[in-house]
């Protein structure tokens, strides 16, 4: 014999037999039923699953077959025939209506054709599969639902995962199944769903409502969100910092808001204070809404911050011992203090005396303001800490257009970026559109707010002063939604 050499170069893993192969033949032939019980078990509980996630398919199968059965081929493929032909004329008579009540077809269409068709390829290509002693554990599909813009697809991760896993291959998953974007939502433990976004629901703008309707400081509506809800500001116990590059429509937002608040503020129950750094640029167009307003950034703008945080603190103390929070029963007006360029005051201001006084007020106003009935609409540029150093004190942020994908992170927290809060993508043709994040809300929200012409701001000026006068729209009918840059 030669050199030493490997007996079995070629070997490979052995073969896994069932348990019950290595039984005695007597034991098998006593388990027979037990197994044949368990196989009937077991393929009655696939029948229900298949019915459960396609229903409409399973039904029509069972009463083709049933026709078939009744009458014959032909006249169960004259049937189908005839459904096929009526189907068409409705889509392409009504194709609104149609895609409206046949959302049930299309969520069947697309699980089977875009999902479980090649759910075990993209999942192990992902990396998003486990394997432990030779057996492999995929996600399991549950269930979905197709809304025309975006699918909804429900998940059961496999054990051990975390939802920030499917959030770093958020991107792949959406060109493997051939969306725009992939977001990932928790909906508990163990269960997540997949967002994927086919088209842009907020594209077009968003019709502004009539003048006159009932306000609810907590829940004042100033757009539609993506999913054809009403887009819902709470003013009451809160402060909102909106952030956005030049043209994103930050003027869209505020005038949004001071249009839902008019009947109150025409009322008197709500009072509006402002300050414009930029000359009455904005907040000039309709200076008669306002009770007290400031047109520059010096020490008119800080005398006129400290002024409002001496009001907090004169208001506070009056409730002291008798109630514990503004409401409507007092008889003091809600005040909204609205500042349209707020790095102008507390960064860039030159006088650093200045600047130190109304980082001081609007503290003081932001920290203490909410109970005794005041609310802070800050609109900035630039979200660095250094620039907007009490950001944490805004209970609301909200992120239209911004130039840069770190600047996301800065104005709605850490990680909202993976989870599909692309505030840097939104195009400069949507003016509006942005994302909002709410303390103690995982999940972001994108919606857009109401388009306010020139014509509407003429509109809201007659409303609140009273005056009666026919609107004519401008030759030019311009949006501010980039205005307040």
């Amino acid at each position: 014999m030669g050199r030493w050499a490997d007996p079995a170069p070629l070997e490979v893993s052995r073969p896994r037999l069932p348990w019950w192969t290595l039984l005695p033949g007597k034991a098998q032939l006593v388990l027979l039923p037990v197994a044949a019980v368990w196989v009937a078990i077991w393929l009655a509980a696939r029948a229900l699953r298949v019915s459960w996630y396609y229903p409409a398919t399973m039904a029509a199968s069972a009463l083709g077959i049933g026709v078939w059965a009744w009458r014959g081929p032909w006249v169960a493929g004259s049937a189908v025939v005839a459904i096929g032909v009526a189907v068409f004329v409705w889509w392409w008579r009504a194709t609104d209506r149609f895609s409206a009540r046949m959302w049930w077809a299309r969520t069947e269409f697309r699980r089977i054709a875009v999902y479980a068709r090649q759910w075990r390829t993209v999942m192990r290509l992902a990396n998003l599969d486990g394997r432990a002693r030779g057996r492999e554990y995929l996600p399991r599909l549950r269930r979905t639902r197709s809304e025309g813009w975006r699918d909804r697809v429900r998940v059961r991760m496999v054990k051990g995962q975390a939802p920030e896993q499917w959030e770093a291959r958020a991107s792949g998953l959406a060109h493997s199944f051939r969306a725009r974007s992939c977001r990932v939502r928790v909906i508990k433990p163990g269960t997540i769903e997949l967002d994927l976004v086919h088209s842009d629901p907020l594209a077009s703008p968003v019709t502004l409502p009539q003048l006159g309707d009932a306000v609810d400081l907590r829940r004042v509506t100033i757009g539609r969100t993506e999913t054809g809800k009403p887009w819902h500001l709470r003013l009451l116990g809160n402060h909102v910092l909106t952030v956005g590059a030049t043209g994103a429509g930050k003027g869209s937002l505020l005038w949004s808001v001071i249009w839902a608040l008019a009947p109150m503020v025409k009322a008197g129950a709500v009072r509006l204070v402002g300050v414009d750094p930029k000359g009455g640029m904005e907040l000039g167009q309709v200076p008669d809404v306002f009770d007290r307003v400031v047109y520059d950034g010096g020490e008119a703008a800080v005398t006129l911050l400290e002024q409002t945080a001496a009001d907090v603190r004169e208001r506070a103390g009056s409730y002291r011992g008798v109630r514990r929070g503004w409401s409507p029963e007092t008889g003091d007006p809600f005040t909204v203090l609205v500042v349209d360029e707020l790095a102008d005051l507390i960064a860039y201001q030159p006088d650093k005396r200045l600047r130190e006084r109304a980082q001081g007020a609007l503290q003081t106003i932001a920290s203490q303001g909410r109970a005794p009935g005041l609310a802070v609409l800050g609109f900035v540029q630039d979200p660095r800490k250094e620039v907007v150093p009490f950001r944490h004190l805004f209970p609301t942020r909200v992120a239209m257009r911004l130039d840069e994908p770190t600047q996301v992170d800065m104005v709605l927290g850490d990680g909202l970026r993976s989870r599909g809060a692309n505030a840097h993508e939104i195009p400069d043709a949507t003016p509006g559109v942005a994302w909002i994040k709410q303390d103690g809300q995982r999940d972001p929200v994108r919606a857009r707010a109401f388009n306010i012409t020139d014509s509407n701001l003429v509109e809201l000026r007659h409303y609140i002063t009273g005056t009666a006068a026919t609107v004519i729209p401008f030759p030019e009918n311009t949006t501010h939604g980039g205005q307040a840059a």
